[in-house]
Order: structure tokens, then sequence, then C-alpha cells
């Protein structure tokens, strides 16, 4: 039986067949530009400083039912209190309310940003996740192929089916991403 991959050296029919398929017969049975990576959970915790979880608990909070309360009764209170519903003197921002106003504009400036702090961390992590797919992805299809192999089966007829289920399914979507602006524009 041939020696599996070598260094850059692929022996074994099955790895050059993993090792054609991307078009290039280069001796790797990976994208050049791929890096290993491991576990993401301990990945995205080594990389999350202490910045990156305050702006996910305040994130999180933003986007809960209680900030929703806190503010519909921090609103009220500021609207009847200066509504003069308490009395003339409690009054300090008339109507317009222009301080509240400026309050709520600054509330959500910051909040707007720790929302992007907190979106650009999930891409990073998504990224990651990425990562450890093409990893799972290639044992998988290194060890299909070698089992395909092993089991007599024409490596090469299973590439060029899969080929053509892929050109077949990219085409399809293509075709349906194409379609869909006229079709979602002609129902408006």
């Amino acid at each position: 039986m041939d020696e599996p991959v070598s260094g850059s050296v692929v022996s074994c029919a099955a790895c050059r067949v993993i090792d054609r398929a991307d078009g290039v017969e280069d001796g790797k049975l990976y994208k050049a530009e791929h890096y290993p990576v491991g576990n993401e959970r301990r990945i995205v915790t080594a990389i999350k400083r202490s910045e990156d979880r305050l702006a996910d608990r305040v994130t999180a909070f933003a986007g809960s039912l209680n900030f929703v309360y806190i503010h519909a009764m921090w609103f009220g209170i500021w609207i009847a209190i200066n509504a003069g519903l308490v009395g003339a003197s409690a009054v300090f921002d008339a109507f317009p309310y222009g301080l509240l106003t400026m309050v709520v504009s600054l509330e959500a400036i910051f909040l707007a940003t720790f929302v992007m702090v907190s979106q650009n961390r999930q891409a990073a992590r998504s990224d990651i996740r990425s990562d450890l797919d093409f990893e799972n992805n290639l044992r998988s299809e290194i060890w299909s192929v070698h089992i395909g192999q092993a089991l007599g089966l024409d490596a090469e007829h299973v590439e060029s089916v899969v080929r053509a289920a892929i050109d077949g399914y990219r085409a399809e979507t293509a075709a349906t991403t194409a379609a869909s602006p006229s079709a979602s524009s002609a129902t408006h």
C-alpha cells in the first residue's frame, strides 16, 4: 500500500485525488492560507478582553425587556415631573424636553458603540468557527476518500459526481438569487 501524505509529496492514490480536487496539484490537501486553530471557546476566551466582556454585558442588558421596562418608567417619571404633575417647582426640563432628548441621544451613541464592539467580536468568533469547520470537513474528506479507496470505489468518478453536484447547486442558487429581487419588487 502507498504511503500517506509525506511532507508536501502526495504519494497515495486517494490523497492525489484530494490534492487535484482544488484544481491545483501542489501536494497540499488544504488551502495554503489556512492556519490551524483549536477549540473555539478557548480561543475566544483568550482574545476576549475586559472591554469585550463589558460590551457583551451592556449589549445583553440593552437587548432585554428589563431595559425596556426601566426606560418606560424613567421616561414616564421624567415627563410627569416636567409636565408639572408633581408641582411647578419640580420642573427642570420643560416641554419639548431638550435635556431628555440630549440624554437619550448620548445613550443611543454609547449603546450603538457597545453593540458594534460585540458584533465585531462575534464576527471574529464566526471566523474561528469557520476555520474549525474547514478542518473538520478536510478531515472528513480525507477519511472518506481513503475509505472509498479501501472499498474499491473509483475516487475520480466520485469526485466528478461531487463537482457536478456542486456546480449544479451553484447554478441553481445563482438563478434563484438573480430572480429574487425582481420577484420581490413585483409583489410590492
